[in-house]
């Protein structure tokens, strides 16, 4: 992998998310808002305590998911892909410079979200609040990953909106924030212990009851750290030389 064209991918990309204001509203307000939504929802409840913290997670994983599967698919379509693979440029160097450009974005998102949650919203966590900005940020990054992973299985943008319901609902319904996962049947307690999205949600449990960290909270970021690892090498290794 080549440093240098790492780097100018990633500079070419936050040029063009720099001029995109809808994208980067997207990106950065509406986890805001979604999560002002919800503490306004649970106002004078001890509820917003329970799932806020969850939710920081899960809100910049289902928008990096949905803004990097389409961006990318866009540079695809568009053509600039295929000529950029037309050149002696490694197709690791390319996905790794995506992915640290949305992984900034993805830095920046997390670190707004948190600190709106923990200041003006008043989340109260037990957990030492970096620990929460990390967790947060491993969500956002895994969507970037899960999002760059889909792009090269859809042909057009529609069609990776159509991958939301299967790569982020199930993770959504089966991640232990609507049903702890120790209750669930089975089979649906197995699926998932497969999902990433399911070891972030426990790690931000964990923070919002403890005060310190323990092994299993290690653990669990350790599975949703190689997950990101997983799928941007899933995601190298899929990417074609020509556009559908």
């Amino acid at each position: 992998m080549k440093l240098s064209v790492t780097l100018a991918t990633a500079r070419r990309v936050l040029s063009q998310l720099r001029h995109d204001h809808r994208t980067l509203a997207m990106l950065i307000v509406v986890p805001c808002l979604l999560l002002a939504l919800l503490a306004w929802v649970f106002d004078g409840t001890s509820t917003f305590d329970r799932v806020g913290a969850p939710l920081l997670g899960i809100f910049p994983f289902v928008i990096m998911f949905l803004v990097t599967s389409v961006a990318t698919l866009r540079e695809r379509t568009s053509g600039t892909l295929e000529r950029l693979l037309t050149l002696p440029i490694g197709k690791l160097d390319l996905l790794m410079g995506y992915a640290l450009a949305f992984g900034l974005v993805a830095v920046v998102q997390a670190g707004a979200a948190t600190a709106l949650a923990v200041t003006l919203l008043g989340l109260d966590v037990a957990g030492p609040v970096w620990l929460l900005l990390v967790v947060a940020v491993l969500d956002a990054l895994l969507g970037m990953a899960l999002g760059l992973l889909v792009s090269a299985f859809a042909a057009t943008e529609f069609q990776a909106v159509q991958f939301m319901p299967a790569f982020v609902l199930p993770q959504f319904l089966l991640c232990g924030l609507l049903v702890p996962r120790d209750r669930m049947a089975g089979v649906l307690r197995a699926v998932s212990d497969v999902l990433p999205l399911s070891y972030a949600v426990d790690a931000m449990g964990d923070l919002t009851v403890q005060e310190g960290v323990d092994a299993a909270t290690w653990g669990d970021l350790s599975v949703v750290g190689l997950s990101i690892v997983l799928a941007l090498g899933l995601g190298a290794a899929t990417l074609r030389r020509r556009t559908p």
